[in-house]
């Protein structure tokens, strides 16, 4: 899978078995972000794979149009030097629990709130929204 390819330029040791099981949490998180209110926040894991479909611009688009959306916008915290580890820990379980709500399953090595996975690299990461921003 190309997506798998992709990200693996950035996590060179990623095995096709961890990176089906990133494609299942990208689309966990996006099809979830595309029914919530509040804005969500993806691990440092989900936003590598983030990072590289939104560069598939075509396959992303009719992806983000499969969902009923448009474009589901990727927003980068603005704040990228974000402290607040508590602001962090209160979005991935925000997130993890809209995943869970949406009926999807949490793979725990990739959410850092529920097992090894790294937190975002700011305190809330970059936030998700179908309309262009939240």
């Amino acid at each position: 899978m190309l997506l798998i390819k992709d990200v693996r330029k950035t996590w060179q040791d990623l095995t096709d078995e961890m990176g089906e099981r990133g494609v299942n949490q990208l689309v966990a998180f996006l099809a979830t972000s595309t029914r919530s209110d509040e804005p969500l926040t993806p691990s440092l894991r989900v936003d590598l794979f983030w990072h590289a479909f939104v560069q598939r611009t075509v396959h992303y688009v009719a992806f983000s149009r499969s969902l009923g959306v448009d474009y589901i916008h990727h927003v980068p915290d603005e704040d990228e030097g974000g402290s607040d580890p508590e602001a962090g820990r209160a979005a991935m379980a925000l997130t993890t629990a809209a995943i869970r709500a949406a009926g999807f399953t949490i793979d725990a090595e990739f959410w850092p709130n529920e097992g090894a996975a790294d937190c975002s690299q700011c305190h809330a990461g970059c936030t998700d929204s179908p309309v262009g921003g939240k």
